[in-house]
């Protein structure tokens, strides 16, 4: 029996080393890699906006009184010039009742004071009255003509409050809830002022906000490439927007405003960028992510992110080398773009970065590199 179990554990040793010089002299294994090339790339950033249309008018109540009519559907199209509210005209007709006879009681005392002007005149010309007298003619006559002015202007006024109770809308646009109802007193507080908002959506607004460090890195970055905007007489700062939803919208858009100064308070700079909308999708109120290029790497070294092993925060590559073996390569890496990592140290031009396979090879493995394409699907996710 003894002699049994030591055949066994002897045969198993000699299996065992059979099979270990077998899997030593295995041929060496094709795998594929990527082969290092420089590329000039750019750095996108995303950042955080709110949409705003091109233009938000808000309706206002510009006298007071209580709304009697109401004249358009909530969340409809109107045009500039269509009627929207009513306010009470009551009170601002009577207003121009009582300002209409003021302007007829001047007209009046104009007409007596040009009559005793036109008499007391003759009279001083012969010396029948004093020049005193010429003189109060004359004032009573212009006080008169300024008086009869002071009344039409009143009855301006009276007439512009009167077509104030005639709320229309200011453009053409998209109006929104309204904020008072037909009774409500309107006007003053604590009434609601803004009754409510027409927006222009056509196109529509994005704001959001760069640190000053985004900002400077960028502005140094176009302020390179202006020479050539200039040129090729396109806009460099491509601006692409993406929906709460994670979709990219179809539209590109353009940077048309940046705020003169950085928030002090926050340390941050207010842009804003434009898009089309032509199918009136995107609304006021929403909020999207705005990616926009900051720099541009040129000769940039870059390798896919799915290349690279991580350990306590270090970065390394598999690499095969000049006799076909496989290595570590420690790397620092820089900024990632979508599906690739840029290595600012730790491979050269040329390198052949293991691609698939990475469980598979050791360092010191002999293998048989193959240059592959590598297919980046995450730039077309979005």
């Amino acid at each position: 029996m003894k002699n049994s179990i030591l055949i066994l554990v002897v045969s198993f040793f000699v299996f065992s080393s059979c099979k270990e010089k077998e899997a030593k002299v295995l041929p060496p294994q094709k795998i594929n890699v990527y082969q290092v090339v420089p590329k000039t790339v750019p750095i996108y950033e995303e950042f955080v906006g709110q949409i705003y249309g091109e233009k938000d008018i808000p309706i206002r109540a510009r006298v007071d009184g209580y709304i009697e009519e109401i004249h358009f559907e909530e969340g409809s199209k109107v045009k500039k010039g269509d009627l929207l509210y009513v306010i009470d005209p009551a009170p601002f007709m009577e207003a121009v009742v009582g300002k209409q006879s003021l302007v007829a009681q001047a007209k009046t005392m104009l007409v007596q004071a040009e009559s005793d002007l036109k008499r007391v005149k003759p009279l001083a010309a012969i010396d029948a009255v004093s020049k005193r007298e010429l003189d109060m003619a004359q004032a009573e006559r212009d006080a008169a003509e300024s008086a009869l002015d002071a009344t039409k202007a009143d009855l301006n006024v009276a007439n512009i409050n009167l077509s104030y109770t005639k709320i229309v809308a200011p453009i053409d646009g998209v109006i929104g809830r309204t904020l008072a109802r037909e009774g409500e007193y309107v006007g003053k507080d604590p009434n609601p002022v803004i009754l409510n908002t027409v927006s222009n959506i056509e196109s529509i607004r994005v704001q959001f906000f760069l640190s000053e460090n985004e900002y400077l890195r960028a502005a140094r970055s176009y302020a390179d490439e202006s020479k050539n905007k200039i040129e090729t007489n396109k806009d460099i700062v491509e601006v692409q927007l993406i929906l709460s939803d994670g979709s990219l919208y179809n539209q590109l858009g353009k940077i048309d405003f940046i705020d003169r100064n950085v928030d002090a308070s926050t340390g941050t700079i207010l842009l804003q960028s434009s898009f089309p909308n032509p199918k009136g999708i995107i609304r006021p109120g929403q909020f999207a992510r705005v990616k926009i290029k900051v720099i541009e790497v040129k000769d940039a070294l870059i390798v896919p992110q799915k290349c690279l092993s991580e350990l306590q925060g270090q970065y390394s590559v598999l690499v095969v080398n000049s006799e076909n073996k496989v290595e570590t390569r420690q790397v620092i890496t820089g900024e990632n773009i979508p599906g690739y990592a840029i290595i600012k140290e730790g491979i050269s031009l040329g390198d052949k970065i293991i691609l698939d396979g990475l469980q598979k090879v050791k360092p010191g493995m002999e293998v048989i590199p193959e240059v592959t394409e590598f297919k980046n699907e995450s730039t077309n996710k979005q």
